[in-house]
Formats: C-alpha cells, structure tokens, sequence
C-alpha cells in the first residue's frame, strides 16, 4: 500500500494526524490490514467468556471454506501488538481454521473532536478510497453521536451517497480490501450488494478479478441471479439458488418447459415477485401470446 504524504500541520495532515507513522505507517482507522493471529490478543475486559464450540466449528468450518466475510475491530496497545474490541469468535475460529492472518479495521484512540475535525476535512479529499470515506463516515456516526442526515450535512453530501458508502462495510472482507486497494472499482461493489448472500457475492467477486468484467457486466450476472437464472462464467457454473427457494426454482422450470423459452422470476422474502417471458423475435411473441389465448379458452 502507498504511504501517504505528510503535510504541514495537525489538521492539515488529515487522517496522517490520526495514526502514529514512526511504527505501523498503514493501519489507522480507515483502513483493512491483513493482521498476523499472533499479534493480536483478546480484551480482558470481553463480557463474553464461553464460547460454544459447536457453533465456533461451523464459523471455522465457514472461515475456511469462504474466508472472513465482515473484517474484525482491534485498537493497537503497542508495537506490533493489537488487542480486540469486536470480533473474538471471528479471531478464535480463525485460529481453528488454520489461517496466519486476518482482516481488521484498526482503531486508534485520540481527541474525539480533533478525529471529527480530521475526518470531516479527510472525507473531501479526492484521494480517499471508498472504503477509507466508508470508515470515515461509520466512525462519526459511532464516536459522535450523529445522524445520517447530520453528516450529510457537514461533509456537503446527500444522505443516500452517505447511505451508499455505509454499505459498503457490509461487503464480505476481501472485497473490502479489493475496494480499498483499487483492484475493482465503486460500480462493481455496489452491483455486488444487490446479491443478498455472501458467499455468492464473493464468487462473483473472483470470477470478476479473473475475468476483468465490466461494471456492466457484473450489473447483468446479478440480475440474472436475481431472477432465478443460472449464470456462466468461462468454464464455471454459479447457481441462483442461494437467492430463490426450491419450490420457486421449480415453477420457474415448469414455465420455461411450458412456454419453450428461459422464464425468468424474482421472488422477494415477502414472496412477492415477477415473471418474465423472454423471445427472439416477432414469430416467437405470436406463439407465447397463442398459448395464452388456448388456455384462456380451456377455462
């Protein structure tokens, strides 16, 4: 990761004035860093002592099949040494799961209203990534109380592109990395989150860094998830059933077979949703259209 220049005076330097540079020049709190296990310890303080082991299994299980979906949050206590303040299952199945390092955001103690006055300028600048304006944004709305529609307000923003950015933490971890590391860019994470299941949203995410797919073709994957289809990326097949009950899957199909064309559908979790016929061309409309007026005679 690049360093970032330093300038002149205290808030002036923006998010440099936030993180001690002499030690760890990376890791402030606005970004995801890759923290070996070993650095890092549990709070003393954690009102959580037990842990099932059944339940810690499965995330380990999940952890190494998926990896880290939502990084995890340390402070730094010294050099090379961070304690947790959020994420000790994540920290403890990790260790299960065989990993040397995980992601975390990383917290740095400081007068909150210098942190407010630094972030706030730090928010405009041109050179911020998403996520580290993401972090930069969720840490305000955390440390100082405010609203959506406060923050807005003093950073010169509409509340939806707050909202937008804030959402972008929901992101499993390496596709956060991957934003903050400019590997892809805003249009294919916000595409991404109109997949509602992680996992799914990190296979499209590999299939988009091994294929270079454009924003728009990644908005098109989605929408096909979406409505039911499955999708082929080169040699490899991702099912939309993570997004749409069986017995949905099922009725789609019958329609497809019925119709003699690709029905697509979309069902929300109300169980509300669409159907949409597909054709070719004129010949093929004419048929769909002459199937509906021989079932509506048969009634």
């Amino acid at each position: 990761m690049a360093v970032k220049k330093r300038y002149g005076n205290a808030l002036g330097r923006g998010l440099d004035a936030l993180i001690s540079t002499d030690e760890v020049r990376p890791q402030g709190s606005s970004t995801i860093n890759e923290i070996p296990l070993e650095q890092i310890e549990a709070n003393p303080n954690q009102p959580r002592r037990e842990f099932d082991p059944v339940a810690l299994q499965e995330l380990a299980n999940s952890i190494r099949e998926i990896g880290i979906i939502q990084p995890i949050t340390l402070r730094q206590i010294e050099v090379n040494r961070f304690q947790i303040i959020a994420g000790e299952r994540r920290w403890r199945a990790s260790q299960m799961a065989g990993l040397k390092a995980i992601p975390a955001y990383i917290r740095t103690i400081n007068d909150e209203n210098i942190m407010e006055m630094a972030l706030v300028e730090n928010i405009q600048r041109e050179d911020l990534n998403a996520i580290e304006i993401a972090l930069a944004y969720e840490h305000l709305l955390s440390s100082t109380g405010m609203t959506q529609e406060k923050v807005a307000e003093r950073v010169g923003k509409s509340r939806t592109a707050i909202a937008n950015y804030l959402r972008l933490l929901k992101l499993p971890a390496q596709v956060q990395m991957a934003l903050q590391n400019k590997e892809i860019d805003m249009g294919h994470a916000r595409a991404l989150l109109a997949v509602d299941s992680p996992s799914l949203q990190v296979k499209l995410f590999k299939e988009i860094q091994k294929n270079g797919y454009s924003v728009r073709k990644v908005e098109e994957m989605v929408q096909k998830l979406k409505n039911g289809e499955d999708i082929v990326s080169g040699k490899k097949k991702i099912t939309s059933k993570q997004q749409m009950p069986e017995e949905f899957s099922t009725m789609r199909q019958r329609l497809s077979d019925f119709f003699k064309t690709p029905v697509q559908m979309s069902v929300s979790a109300n169980g509300k949703g669409k159907i949409s016929i597909p054709f070719a061309n004129e010949t093929e409309l004419e048929q769909i259209i002459n199937m509906f007026d021989k079932l509506k005679e048969q009634q």
